[in-house]
C-alpha cells in the first residue's frame, strides 16, 4: 500500500485559529506515522506559513510551536506537481504532496478560500470542495438551499452591516415586528460560537447585531427554537452515512464558545435522549442537508429538537467541524463504531477518491 505524503494544514487568520491549533494536536496525534509521511504546515495569524520542525504535537495549542529552531518556512505551490516549497536559507526546496488535511475553522479556511488553491495544485484534500464550502460557511446561503429540502428550520432575518449603521432604529423595529423575544444573532460566516448572541430585550439586539457586526457584514436573526441541541456527524462522498446523533447540554444561556473550549458547564451525551422515531429522523435529516449542499467527505450538521413535540428543526451545517480531544464529531463516530484513528484514514481516502472521481 502507498504511503501517503499527508499536509496537515492548521491556524489561520480567522478568529477561530486557536481552536484550529486544539482540532490539529489532536487529528496529528492520531495519525499513523507507520501509514503517512506528515507534513505538519502552521499558518501564523499574521498569515506566514511555517513548517513545523517537531513531531511534539503538544507544542500547537500553546503557541510554543512558533519558537521551534527547525522550523522552515513553505509555501503551497499553486503550480501543478511542486506541492510544498520548503525555504531553507538561500536554497528552495519542495516535497510531493498527495492529499492535504486542511484542519482550518472559519474565514479563509472553510469557505472555499484554500480549497481553491488546492483546487488549482490539482491536490486532493479532505472535506468540501469549493462552492459546498463557500455555501455552508456563508449561513444565508445556506437557509436559501435548505429551504428546497422540506426540511423544517428556524426562521431567520437577514441584516446587514449598512443597514444597521444608517438605519438602527428601523432594523429594530423589522425584527420585533417578525419575532417575539428571545432570538438569537449570528454573524454569517462565523463557526464555533464567534459573535454569536442570545438578545432578550431591545437593547440586548442592538448590542448583539453591533458585536455581530464586527465579524461579518451580513448578520442572520433566528427566532428562539425551545429544544434540545442535537449534532450528527456525517461521512462520505456519493453515499454518506450519519452517525448516531448526539446532544448538548450547554449548561448555560447556549452553547457558545466559552461553554465549548473554556469552562467544562456543558455535557454531553452520546446518544442524543430522544425517541428511536426522532433520532433517525434527525439522522435522515442531516444525510438530506448534507447532499443538497453538495459536500464531501465531511460535515457535522446541527438541529433543534422541540421537547413537547420532538420536532426537528435544521439549524446550521459545519463542513469542518472540531477535531479537538471534547469534539462532537470525532466522539460521536467513535460511538458508532469508527476510533478516531480509523475515522482519519477514511477521511484521507475519501479525499483521493473525490479527487480522482472529479
Amino acid at each position: 500500500m502507498k504511503k501517503y505524503n499527508v499536509c496537515v494544514l492548521f491556524g489561520g487568520v480567522s478568529p477561530e485559529h486557536e481552536v484550529s491549533l486544539r482540532s490539529a494536536e489532536s487529528v496529528l496525534n492520531h495519525m499513523d506515522p507507520e501509514k503517512y509521511n506528515i507534513y505538519p504546515v502552521g499558518i501564523t495569524k499574521e498569515g506566514n506559513w511555517i513548517l513545523f520542525g517537531s513531531s511534539d504535537y503538544s507544542q500547537l495549542p500553546g503557541n510554543e510551536w512558533l519558537h521551534c529552531p527547525e522550523n522552515r518556512r513553505v509555501v503551497f505551490s499553486p503550480i501543478r506537481g511542486q506541492g510544498l516549497l520548503i525555504f531553507d536559507g538561500d536554497t528552495v526546496s519542495h516535497a510531493h504532496i498527495d492529499v492535504v488535511f486542511p484542519v482550518l475553522h472559519g474565514e479563509n479556511g472553510e469557505d472555499g478560500s484554500v480549497q481553491g488553491l488546492f483546487q488549482l495544485a490539482g491536490v486532493p484534500y479532505v472535506g468540501c470542495h469549493v462552492a459546498a464550502s463557500a455555501s455552508c460557511m456563508d449561513k444565508c446561503m445556506t437557509k436559501l438551499m435548505a429551504d428546497h429540502t422540506n426540511v423544517r428550520q428556524a426562521d431567520w432575518e437577514l441584516v446587514t452591516r449598512p443597514q444597521l449603521r444608517a438605519h438602527p432604529e428601523d432594523v429594530l423595529d423589522r425584527i420585533e415586528r417578525r419575532f417575539s423575544y428571545p432570538v438569537f444573532v449570528k454573524p454569517a460566516g462565523t463557526g464555533s460560537s464567534v459573535g454569536v448572541s442570545k438578545a432578550r430585550g431591545r437593547e440586548a439586539l442592538l448590542a448583539a447585531l453591533e458585536d455581530a457586526v464586527r465579524y461579518d457584514r451580513k448578520v442572520l436573526v433566528e427566532e428562539f427554537i425551545h429544544g434540545r441541541e442535537v449534532e450528527v456527524a456525517v461521512l462520505g462522498n456519493n453515499t454518506p452515512v450519519a452517525s448516531i446523533p448526539g446532544e448538548i447540554d450547554a449548561g448555560a444561556e447556549f452553547y457558545d464558545y466559552d461553554t465549548k473550549y473554556v469552562t467544562d458547564t456543558s455535557t454531553l451525551y452520546i446518544p442524543a435522549r430522544l425517541s428511536e422515531a426522532a433520532a433517525e429522523q434527525v439522522r435522515q435529516s442531516a444525510v438530506t442537508v448534507y447532499q443538497a449542499m453538495g459536500c464531501q467527505g465531511l460535515a457535522r450538521v446541527d438541529f433543534f429538537v422541540t421537547y413537547e413535540t420532538e420536532e426537528v428543526v435544521f439549524n446550521e451545517i459545519n463542513t469542518m467541524p472540531g477535531f479537538t480531544s471534547i469534539s462532537m464529531y470525532p466522539k460521536l463516530f467513535e460511538a458508532s463504531g469508527i476510533p478516531y484513528g480509523d475515522l482519519i484514514d477514511k477521511l484521507l481516502d475519501y479525499a483521493v477518491e473525490a479527487f480522482y472521481e472529479a
